[in-house]
This record gives C-alpha cells, structure tokens and sequence, in this order.
C-alpha cells in the first residue's frame, strides 16, 4: 500500500535516554520553544535542544533526586528544586552555578521566576511558598494558606501578582507589593496540577485532576469559564501567543478551548500519554513527555488545528461567535500594564513592608524580615555547596551555538528555528520503511577499531522513537547509549538502559509484561501475507493465552456485580461487595472512580476502605500504589479533622446512640491509620517519585503521633 500524500497533524518527535537513573521533572523553554531542562533520580540536571539526541550540559550539586525545574524568560538561567527542599540556580551562559538557596522543609514542586527582576518564587510540600531575591541570596517573603503541596506557581506579566495551585484544590492570587493574598478560588473539586495567567488580559486560567479548565475574571474575581469534555487528569495548559485560545494537554489529548461563551474548537488525538510540558515554536506544539529513564517529543501542527469558531451540539461552526469588543476589535478587559524598566518592580518587591494580612495568620516581624534565617550573607558553607555544584559542557558545538556570549547582540536560543517537517501518513510500517522521514532521528554508538565506544552521529530514520545499535547478538540483547560527550576533564559517560525492576510493575511500561508481539506477527515476511478473517484472527490472538482469557472474563463477571448494586445508589454496599471478592483490581476500580468524587467519600466508607489501602501500599503494581496514595490523602483531608475532634471529646451526658455510633467508627479508622503511619514511614525512605509522595502522606499523618 503507497502512502497517501498528505501529512499527519500530530507525530512522535524523538525519545532519548535522558539519565542513567529515572527522570523525575522536566520543563521546556518557553520563549523558544527548543530548549529542554531535565532532573533525574541521579541527582542531575541536563539540558539539551530539541530534536537533537545529545545532552548538551549537565548541571551537578544537589544531593537528593531533582524535583522541579524552571527557565528564566530569556532562558540564559535555569533553577532547579531538589527533594530535601534546597534551589540551585545555575547561569547556562556563563556554565556556572549562581546561587544556592535553603529554606523550604520538604520536596520543593513548583517554582518561577519573576519577568522582569532578580525574583524567584517556590512551593514546596510543606505548603510554603517562598520569594527568593537572588542579588541578596536570601527569602524576601513568605506566604502561608495553602494546607496541601502547591504544585504550580505562575507570576503575572506585569509582575504584580502571583498565582499558586495547590493539592488542596484551590488557586490563590498573591499580591507581591502588598505582601498578601487577594482572592481564593474554590471551585475545583480535586487537586489543582497547572495555572497560567493570559499573555494580555485580566484573565487566569487553572487545570486540575478533577478534569476541568477553569478560567477566571481578575477584575470581578469569579469564574468566568469551566471546560466539561476531558477525559483525563489535566496536566498541562498554554494560552495561544495571541491570546485567542487556550490549549489543554491531558493523557494522549490536546484540546483547543474559547470562552465567553465556552466551546471546545478542537480536539487531537496525540497518544503522548502523561504530557509533562507545552510550547509554541513557529506556530507547531512542542509537548514532552517521560517515563522511567526516556524522555519523548511530541509536535502538532497549530496551522491545521481549530483555534476558532462556535460548537453547537458538538460540532465547530466555521461563523464565530462574537466576544464583546471595542471600535479597535480588542477586548473591552482589562490589559496589564508592563513598566518600561524593571527598576520599579524590583524596588518595590524589595523595599516594601509586608503588611498583616486579615484573611491569613498574622506573621511576626521576625517571620516578615528573616524567615529561619534565611535571608543572610553569603558564608563559607554556601560557598562550599557552590564549590561542589558544576556544569559540564558535554557538547560545545551546541553550546557555542545556542548559548553566545553576552556581547553578541542575538541571544535567543537557538538563533533561527524551521518548523519540524510533518511525516506523511501512512497504514503499514513496512511502507513506511521505504521512504524514510527527515522528521525523526536515530542516535546509533560507533565503535573504533580499538573497541571504545565513540560519540554518536544521527541519520534519518522513520521510526518514531530513538533506537540505539544492539552491540552483542543475544536472545535479549543490552542496548548501550552514550548519554555526553567527550571533554577534556570527564571521559565519555555510558550508560546501560535499566529494566524496570522486578521488585514492582510499573504503570506505564513500553512492552506488555509476559506478552511477546512477536508471536502475532507473520513469520514469512517475503511472502504476501494470507488474508485473515476476525474470528480465526482472535483465535490465533487468544491461542496461548487461555488463563489471561479466564482472568479478564472473570473480571468482567466481578466488575459487572459491582456495577448493579451501585446502580442502586448505595456506594458503600457497593465498596463492600468489591472487597468481598478478594481482587484488588476490582479495589482498584471502584477507588479511581469515587477518587474522582470526593464528596461521595464518607466515614462508613473509611472502615471498609482503610485496610485495603494497606494492602495497595504494598503492591507490586505501580498504579495500585499511586490509587492507595490518592484514597488515603483524601482520607485524611477530609476525614482527620472529624476523627480528631470526635475522639478527644469530653463524654457526653446520657445515651446518644448517634454519637456512640459515631466514636466507634472514628477509633476503628484512628487504630487503621496507625497501622497505616508505619507502613508510610518505611516507604518514605525510599528514593524518587514514589519516595516524595510518601514523604508527603507522612507529614499530613504527623498529628497522629501526638
């Protein structure tokens, strides 16, 4: 079969092996659109340029796993947040380290930097968030509100305001001369991932895991907008450079939004799975994603998407629907208003008081002026940590190319992009094979003649993922990838692609457990392959696999119980009969389905739930674990409070059976969590991702101990 003419609208840039250890954050430059900062386990940060295969530096210095990462506006500086709370800031131009910054108690999980100062905001597990000035090295402020981790931090582009998203599902908008919040808005039902502020207008957008895009008014401080057709956790938002649209990634989706009123223009099918980051670059999406060791590309053509129109029924109209605007055709909202100088912003920040703040706890002037000490000169151990922090140039040719000196007068990585040519589509992959893509590249190791491996070359290749040579025959091969390149004081660094460990099955895998494709496939690959029908086709699929047949059917049977007895409405018998059935999966099921209600939780469900959850916490399997997590933060949020205030009670005077009732219940849960606490604290010790969760299960669980 002949490909088609046409090119697709969405494709699989590249995948590299980004660290020796799994990737815990990335972030990509918003201001080109071609720069990538990766953090991994292996306590690195890299950076590389989009669609080219090599790390281009390695930033090192922190001693716990990197756990959020950020690029300044002209993307010449780059911060990263480590899991025991420190911020490194290095200067990519000058391939140095800045500043080393220690304040926050817990995994720092979003920061940003102000747009036009010396400023840079973090949020950190413990709730905190923290304005560094990085001239003077220490805290200016310290704002207190959130209960929950703040998961994203995002300044105004008049540098006036911050706005921060938290797990306790509200965003909160901050006043930076002021010193104090301005409005808090409730109406997400979940954890809030992702909050941006339009590039012109008065307006904010926020994403969350309750599957909602919300926007929000910040003249009128209401919402003025909620998105309702995601399908999954949304991960990721990004205003059009415009303004006149916003984009949404959530898991294998990017969805194009209007508001006043609200419709959907679009939706794209990508398959990126969890998208990590977005931006724009010569009118293409450039999305990231990551899994374990791997990092992916991902473009969609913005020239072939809709970014206008009016959904009636669910179907886009081609006449607009008309927003109110003004004689000129600009929207009669307010604009912010950008200062011409960066003196203003930067005085003020630094010489206004804080004022006491009527809506939060009152802080003391010692709280105000240095927080912890942290507000300080430097000193000989700063400078210690800053002797032991370095960035290694692992390949000059790109670094001189994207990171001039600072007399050049074009900086902007990189100094001129093209827009990635699109793959034609096409039905089969052996037709693909015939007539390469220029769009993707293959890294492949040469070895010399001495044996040693050398720096990689690229060539165009149609795969949609990057594929390294397989040095030795085996019946399981080990694919080796270098992962830098050669300098003068490091020899060249390779690395052996880690299996995922036999310890745990993770969430999301690139091969099927226990499943060879391989048996599928015709073994006569000269020979026109026979014509199959559906029936004989399953049969031959099926062939093998009669347990797994058995299993899923069973399954079915289970899950099909469940749903008839919630169909009567009564969560708890429902819950009940999915934990009589002895299958987790089954569990599992029904938590990711109330996780996404949390109002349906209550308590009756907490003494059926809690045991289970101690058994998820245990599993093998990565997605039980991130579900036993998700439940039992909810628990707690909701549920501690009543639990708490119920069992320290003085007893009541005669028989209240409602409250007796009522106390039994709290003492069974209360008993449950503490045997929950151990099983949390062991966790914590792990490394990594699964570590910093648990970290943060266990400081919402500290009360129990007192």
């Amino acid at each position: 079969m002949a490909l088609t003419n046409t090119t697709i609208i969405a494709w699989k840039l590249q995948e590299i092996v980004a660290h020796s250890s799994n990737v815990s954050s990335l972030v990509l430059g918003k201001s080109s659109g071609r720069l990538l900062a990766t953090g991994g386990e292996d306590c690195r940060v890299n950076i590389w340029a989009v669609s080219k295969p090599n790390c281009i530096m390695s930033l090192t210095g922190h001693t716990s796993p990197v756990e959020c990462i950020q690029f300044n506006g002209s993307e010449e500086r780059v911060v990263a947040g480590s899991q025991s709370g420190s911020l490194r800031l290095w200067d990519l131009e000058a391939a140095k380290i800045l500043r080393t910054l220690m304040g926050h108690k817990a995994s720092i999980c979003s920061l940003d930097f102000h747009p036009m100062g010396e400023y840079l905001a973090s949020g950190s597990v413990d709730s905190n968030i923290k304005l560094w000035d990085v001239r003077r090295k220490g805290c200016v402020f310290r704002y207190k509100g959130h209960t929950q981790a703040v998961r994203c931090l995002a300044f105004s582009p008049d540098g006036k305001w911050l706005a921060s998203a938290s797990d306790d599902s509200t965003v909160k908008l901050w006043d930076l001369i002021a010193g104090k919040m301005i409005t808090e808005f409730t109406s997400h039902t979940s954890a809030v991932n992702v909050v941006q502020f339009h590039p012109n207008e008065y307006l904010l957008a926020s994403g969350s895991a309750d599957r909602t895009v919300k926007l929000w008014d910040l003249e009128k401080f209401n919402m003025i907008g909620s998105s309702e057709g995601e399908t999954g956790v949304v991960r990721s938002i990004l205003f059009n450079p415009d303004g006149g649209c916003l984009y949404s990634g959530s898991e294998n989706t990017l969805r194009v939004y209007g508001w006043e009123p609200d419709r959907c223009f679009d939706v794209v099918h990508v398959g990126w799975g969890k998208v990590s980051d977005l931006a724009i670059s010569n009118n293409q999406m450039i999305a990231v994603t990551y899994s374990q060791t791997n990092v992916s590309w991902y473009v969609v053509d913005l020239n072939r998407v809709k970014k206008s129109g009016s959904v009636i029924q669910g179907l886009i109209q081609d006449k607009p629907i008309p927003a109110p605007t003004s004689a000129l055709g600009t929207t009669l909202r307010r604009n912010y208003e950008r200062p011409t100088t960066s003196c203003t912003g930067q005085d003020s920040l630094a010489e206004t008081p804080r004022p006491e703040n009527d809506g939060m706890k009152q802080s003391s002037e010692a709280d105000r002026r240095s927080p912890e000490g942290e507000r300080r000169s430097p000193s000989s151990e700063d400078e210690k940590e800053d002797k032991e922090s370095s960035a290694e140039i692992t390949n000059p040719e790109d670094y001189k190319e994207i990171f001039q000196p600072r007399s050049v007068i074009s900086r902007t990585p990189p100094k001129s992009t093209e827009p990635f040519p699109a793959p034609l589509e096409h039905s089969f992959s052996e037709t693909v094979l015939e007539k390469p893509s220029p769009a993707v590249k293959i890294v492949t190791p040469v070895i010399d003649r001495a044996g040693q491996l050398k720096p990689p070359f690229t060539t165009s290749t149609p795969v949609q993922r990057v594929e390294p040579t397989v040095i030795a025959a085996a019946p399981r091969p080990v694919a080796v990838v270098t992962t830098s390149v050669t300098s003068p004081s490091r020899p060249v660094v390779t690395t052996t692609k880690p299996k995922p460990s036999t310890g745990i099955i993770l969430s999301t895998r690139n091969e099927p457990i226990g499943l060879n494709a391989g048996d599928f496939l015709s073994h006569a690959r000269n020979t026109k392959a026979s014509v199959m029908g559906d029936e004989e086709a399953l049969a031959q699929i099926r062939k093998g696999h009669d347990t797994m047949c058995v299993m899923l059917t069973s399954r079915y049977k289970n899950l099909d119980t469940v749903r008839s007895v919630w169909a009567s409405g009564d969560v708890k018998t429902s819950l009940d009969s999915a934990v009589s059935m002895n299958d987790l999966s089954i569990v599992v099921d029904i938590l990711n389905i109330i996780n996404l209600k949390p109002s349906l939780w209550k308590l009756d469900l907490c003494t059926s739930i809690l045991p289970q959850i101690e058994e998820l916490l245990q599993s093998k399997y990565e997605s039980y674990v991130q579900t036993g997590c998700m439940s039992l933060k909810l628990i707690l949020k909701r549920f501690w409070p009543l639990i708490s205030d119920t069992l320290t009670a003085p007893p009541s005077v005669g028989v209240d059976i409602t409250r007796e009732e009522r106390h039994r219940k709290c003492k069974a849960c209360y008993k449950q969590l503490k045997n929950l606490s151990n099983v949390v604290k062991n966790r914590a010790e792990q490394v990594g991702r699964h570590g910093s969760t648990f970290k943060e299960l266990q400081l919402l669980m500290a009360p129990l101990d007192y």
